[in-house]
């Protein structure tokens, strides 16, 4: 094999590097069973307005903040659930 000038001869040497992809992550974004989020349904007035797969979970999941299809889906649901821990009542010692 030449040797370019501008080429390292060790990166020549090293095998090409391979994405991981891993299978739990390709079902997450299987949109075939899927659903809305009833938390966030319940919880944002402007679920409606959000995109479509922020809207969704995994179906064979509870609607937890995790289950969520895309980051912002993930991200908007536990604001909501911060929101809604922020506007308890304090706990007072007895």
């Amino acid at each position: 094999m030449p040797y370019n000038a501008g080429e390292s001869v060790l990166a020549s040497q090293e095998p090409p590097s391979v994405e991981h992809i891993d299978p739990a992550v390709i079902h997450r974004f299987d949109t075939r069973s899927s659903r809305p989020c009833e938390f966030c349904r319940e919880l944002d007035p402007q679920f409606p307005q959000r995109r479509p797969l922020d809207q969704m979970v995994a179906s064979s999941r509870k609607a937890i903040a995790s289950a969520h299809l895309t980051e912002d889906g993930y991200v908007r649901h536990r604001m909501l659930e911060l929101r809604r821990i922020a506007a308890r009542e304090p706990l007072t010692a007895a």
